[in-house]
């Protein structure tokens, strides 16, 4: 028959309490101590983890000023060469900038046409025959202009001669020219253009590139 526990003595009913508080301390280990432990132990591994990660990094501090700085002297070096040797699609952009060099030196341009491109491994070479007239000492300062280019171009072939003999310089057509012009040219101007892979011909006309006017 079952005994109560008001039935117990004294002793009896306080070890009934510590038996039945141990073993609800080892229950509640086992299911709530224990699991919150693991994780607590966990949290501290991931913190311990996270520290050495951030101390390996701090060891970067003092050089992160230097790397922004050199980032930002690459990037401004990528920008001046893209002015020198840019991209294929800027082809229209090179007869823009010459034709605006000879206005400012009050040369004409009359002509120009895309001649056989030569591709290299990383660029093409893109020469173009121009025919143009003007003062004498106007052309020179149009030639000294496109010389002070960022862009590369480079001139040869250069035929010269006077607008009374305008063929001497095997320019393609004679026009009614004013007053104050004395020479006829014809040259090829070479600019560049880059690509990331060898183009899959070495020569013809870029698509895109003007057409002779």
């Amino acid at each position: 028959m079952a005994t109560k526990f008001s039935e117990l003595s004294g002793i009896q009913q306080w070890l009934a309490v510590i038996a039945g508080g141990a073993m609800l301390t080892v229950a509640l280990y086992f299911t709530v101590f224990k699991t919150q432990n693991e994780k607590n132990t966990a949290a501290q591994h991931a913190l311990e983890a996270k520290i050495r990660e951030n101390n390996e990094l701090e060891s970067y501090r003092p050089k992160l000023k230097q790397m922004e700085q050199q980032l930002a002297e690459l990037k401004q070096q990528l920008e001046i060469e893209q002015r020198i040797v840019p991209d294929e699609k800027d082809v229209d952009d090179f007869i823009t900038m010459m034709d605006a060099e000879a206005v400012k030196a009050g040369v004409e341009l009359r002509r120009y046409k895309a001649m056989d491109v030569k591709s290299q491994p990383y660029y093409s070479e893109v020469p173009f025959q121009i025919d143009a007239d003007g003062p004498y000492y106007s052309m020179l300062q149009y030639f000294d202009r496109v010389s002070k280019l960022e862009r590369i171009v480079n001139v040869s072939n250069l035929l010269v001669a006077s607008t009374k003999k305008a063929s001497d310089a095997k320019v393609r057509h004679t026009y009614q020219y004013a007053p104050n012009e004395s020479v006829v040219v014809s040259f090829v101007a070479t600019t560049y253009f880059s690509h990331d892979q060898p183009s899959a011909s070495a020569s013809g006309t870029k698509p895109g590139a003007p057409k002779a006017r």
